[in-house]
């Protein structure tokens, strides 16, 4: 049905030039007056894997076995989806700037990871729906900021090896 002489992809658009296709969209002069040449705009996501670092806040009530628990909880939703773990910290328990549910102090934990855009969402809302999360902040890191993760990565592993 759809003879495609030629495919090109510029940027956002997609530019196809019709032979069969255009006598489909006959009511839809624009078509027409650009010749057989038909422009789609699509926005698309890239199959690439973005690098993305999270932050959550986890209820000081929690022993610390629970608290493992609830982070290898998230983490097993971000492998279970695809997504690559690159780094995990445990920043143990500190006190917040201001009191959030009626709470000072929290278990703060940073995780790391390579996935695609879709996980993000399907991640917060796992945080969301959890009653031990506080507060989680999930950034994506452009290209500076992934090699500043991996710098520190790397200097935090020198000082553990020490």
């Amino acid at each position: 049905m759809l003879n495609v002489a030629r495919v090109a992809i510029m940027g956002c658009c997609i530019l196809i030039k019709m032979s069969t296709f255009a006598p489909l969209y006959a009511e839809e002069r624009p078509f027409r007056k650009r010749g057989t040449l038909l422009i789609i705009n699509f926005f698309y996501y890239q199959n690439s894997m973005n690098q993305y670092e999270t932050v959550f806040i986890l209820t000081p009530v929690l022993s610390d076995e629970q608290m493992k628990e609830t982070v290898a909880k998230f983490k097993k939703v971000l492998t279970d989806n695809g997504a690559e773990i690159l780094n995990e910290e445990t920043w143990g328990l500190k006190k917040m700037a201001y009191a959030i549910q009626k709470k000072s102090t929290g278990f703060y934990n940073l995780v790391e990871f390579k996935a695609e855009p879709t996980i993000v969402n399907k991640l917060e809302i796992a945080f969301r729906r959890d009653e031990k999360v506080i507060r989680f902040l999930t950034v994506k890191l452009d290209k500076y900021a992934a090699q500043y993760a991996e710098k520190r990565r790397n200097k935090l592993g020198k000082k553990e090896e020490a």
